[in-house]
């Protein structure tokens, strides 16, 4: 599989100017006098929600986007204070939702599952496929979401809505479109984006194009001196050398560039139809791994090169929507997709010739039936069908620099096929005028057939095959005790099925060890119970706060293996411990999330969100260790004001410390990453910084943002994170209408 013609029309969407004024809010008031018809559980999947569901759900629209100016989509997720990113380098961004992250968290993308088969349990640099000035909107679910999505959504899921071509409300034809251009002083980014659409009464187009070039990442003047990048390795007269970097503030290497191509069309071929089609093509350079790079050994750098290769992702999709009062549905939606992933790892250790080139291609196919219908006037039953494939081809090559010959090396991952299929169901029931009920549940089998190379490693096997299925449910209600008051409690459980990346994968993730392939792996599973509540004061604060427990079991972690009766064998030329992915540990995760919005005259506001998390997870010998991916306590707080043409907002985020004791053990092998305490010990500090952003509107068809970042230019790496953070940032953007 590979991208070499892409047949794409450059495209567009139109944002009305007075989005620009919206400040979002939660409404925790919502009118208990609607119908049941008027709720919009059938939508969940397409993006929509109703104040009635009993889950956790934050919502980022075109508003956001606008003034914030996020620079990849994980960077917008991080605009809401809720979600926490962790960048192992600048072509990256991986969110950490409620102590979960990676293949922990679905990633869904108009209503189609992103994850695929390789997905790791590490961070994952995926989301930057998405381009942000496509995004209508983006939801954040919190807590499993498994009965709707199936595997992976344990700790939450990251639905993304792009955006749609819109019908003509008469026989005229419409058509609109946008540009935009913006510079960020941090990286020197230069980025233009352009999109048009156009639109009859049965027909719309929608195209969309975005190029983004940044360049390497200057970090902040004041913290801590370890994160400075003093070196970089350059190849000079066949040999590696050490040259010192002339601005240690600037992280060699972690520059990209990347395009985004979106085109859309849609048409009714009748009253109460609507076919969709969309593609979405994106591809990066080749970027490097920064955390990698900055690793020493014997006081020399370990690596000469570890850089990602370019990353393309496609995406076909068709979909129908019928609506209609038929027997068995009022509304049905077919969603077929294809999808194709490539991405590759090129590394080379420290003055050693030899270059490995790891590549990976994913063919993933999935097929959704959604089917909604209205049982009376105070029921609504939604269920549907799923069936996702995927195929894994995994190549590895050798080179030689000296020589400048190649021979085959060992893949990271056997050739294999994971495939999944499930039957789901939800049923909303109105009890009365204030309390809502919804439950669900979802059988979903898996299967996962897998063939090893066994040239290059001794193992035992050469095929191997996983059977099973996991039952997921969820039971949530919603009370409104009052117009001001709404409360919230859900249980739900969700899992996660052993992919290829689990059970097949080779490579050494650290000095001295190595993971080999293990084909008895099992899904894990997830308990959560979460309660929150909603108060509105008049209409000048809301107060929400959120309180849930998660117990996952079965968890799939790395521990001692053996292979042949070893539990030690030669990698690349190194005596290594083996190492497998197992089901050999519990994981708890625990923790609040609290918010207020203030409303005050003359157009100003407040807001502040904070999110306090704690994680443990069981160890060989089985005591506790706290879990990597829970992020220490973390928020933002705002300040606003709005005009008839004029947006600004000034804000704090921030995060709390996590002393050397509360690492994880994982955390404390990686010292690389994070600061040096008194003693010597890796810790990760504590950081605040404060950020301010203006939208000014030039007539209709104008628009000019900016702001400054960083402003005190402090120097911090988020939790985990080998890239440090911009420092001060001065963003620039020019927005134009037609």
């Amino acid at each position: 599989m590979r991208y070499r013609h892409v047949l794409c029309l450059l495209a567009g969407y139109w944002i009305s100017p007075a989005a620009a004024q919206q400040i979002p809010h939660t409404n925790p008031n919502p009118d208990s006098s609607r119908s049941m018809a008027e709720v919009l559980i059938p939508g969940i999947r397409d993006g929509q929600h109703d104040d009635r569901l009993p889950q956790r759900i934050t919502v980022l629209g075109p508003a956001e986007r606008q003034l914030q100016q996020p620079q990849t989509a994980a960077d917008l997720l991080g605009v809401t204070g809720e979600v926490f990113i962790q960048k192992s380098q600048q072509g990256g961004g991986s969110p950490m939702i409620r102590g979960f992250a990676a293949n922990r968290l679905l990633y869904a993308v108009d209503g189609v599952r992103m994850n695929t088969a390789i997905f790791r349990s590490g961070n994952l640099q995926n989301m930057i496929s998405l381009d942000p000035f496509a995004i209508r909107q983006a939801e954040v679910i919190f807590g499993p979401g498994s009965v709707l999505y199936g595997s992976d959504a344990i700790g939450g899921v990251m639905h993304f809505q792009t955006l749609t071509p819109s019908y003509s409300p008469d026989s005229h034809i419409i058509s609109s479109g946008q540009a935009h251009a913006r510079h960020a002083s941090a990286n020197r980014e230069q980025t233009v984006h352009l999109h048009v659409q156009a639109g009859g009464r049965r027909w719309a187009m929608l195209s969309s194009m975005t190029h983004s070039s940044f360049g390497d990442l200057r970090m902040g003047r004041y913290g801590p001196a370890e994160y400075l990048r003093p070196f970089s390795v350059q190849r000079q007269g066949g040999q590696d050398v050490v040259v010192a970097n002339p601005d240690p503030l600037v992280q060699l290497g972690s520059g990209y560039s990347q395009i985004n191509l979106m085109q859309k069309l849609r048409f009714a071929p009748a009253r109460g139809w609507d076919l969709q089609y969309g593609l979405h093509y994106s591809a990066t350079t080749g970027y490097g791994r920064y955390d990698r790079l900055i690793r020493t050994r014997n006081g020399l750098p370990r690596s000469a090169e570890w850089s990602y290769g370019p990353q393309v992702w496609m995406m076909h999709q068709l979909s129908l929507t019928r609506r209609a009062a038929a027997p068995f549905y009022d509304q049905l939606t077919l969603r077929a997709a294809y999808q194709g992933f490539e991405e590759s790892r090129i590394d080379r250790d420290f003055r050693d010739p030899e270059r490995r080139i790891r590549e990976e291609q994913v063919d993933a196919w999935s097929l959704n039936a959604d089917l909604s219908k209205l049982l009376g006037e105070r029921a609504l039953l939604y269920y549907g069908i799923e069936a996702v494939g995927n195929w894994v081809a995994s190549a590895g090559t050798d080179e030689d620099l000296e020589t400048g010959t190649s021979r085959p090396g060992p893949a990271r991952y056997p050739q294999a096929q994971w495939a999944s299929y499930a039957v789901y169901t939800m049923l909303q029931l109105q009890l009365g005028e204030r309390l809502t009920l919804l439950g669900g549940a979802r059988y979903n089998a898996f299967r996962l057939d897998a063939v090893f190379d066994t040239t290059f490693y001794p193992f035992p096997y050469t095929r191997t095959a996983l059977r099973n299925g996991a039952l997921t449910g969820s039971l949530g209600l919603t009370y409104q005790a009052a117009r001001s008051w709404t409360f919230r409690a859900n249980a739900a459980t969700g899992f996660r099925a052993p992919n290829v990346d689990d059970m097949g994968k080779v490579f050494d993730s650290e000095p001295g060890s190595v993971l080999v392939p293990n084909p008895d792996l099992d899904a894990e599973y997830a308990w959560n119970a979460e309660a929150g509540l909603a108060k509105a004061f008049g209409e000048v604060l809301t107060v929400e706060l959120t309180g849930y427990y998660t117990l996952l079991q079965h968890a799939m972690v790395r521990r001692g293996f053996t292979l042949n009766g070893a539990d030690s064998i030669f990698y690349d030329g190194e005596l290594s411990q083996v190492q497998a992915i197992q089901n050999a540990a519990l994981a708890r995760v625990y923790g609040i999330q609290a918010g207020l919005e203030l409303r005050l005259p003359a157009g100003f506001g407040a807001s502040s969100r904070i999110s306090l998390q704690e994680g443990e997870e069981e160890l060989d010998d089985g005591s506790l260790s706290p879990s990597r991916h829970a992020a220490p306590w973390f928020g933002i707080t705002r300040l606003t004001w709005t005009g008839d043409r004029v947006a600004m907002d000034l804000h704090a985020v921030y995060s709390g410390r996590v002393l050397y004791a509360d690492l994880s053990e994982e955390s404390k092998g990686t010292p690389y990453l994070f600061a040096e305490d008194a003693d010597g010990n890796p810790w990760s500090p504590g950081w605040w910084t404060l950020n301010f952003k203006i939208l000014c509107r030039i007539g209709d068809a104008f628009a000019v943002s900016g702001g400054a970042e960083n402003l005190l230019d402090r120097r911090y790496r988020t939790y985990t994170s080998g890239l440090a953070a911009a420092g001060r940032n001065l963003v620039l953007g020019l927005n134009a209408q037609f």
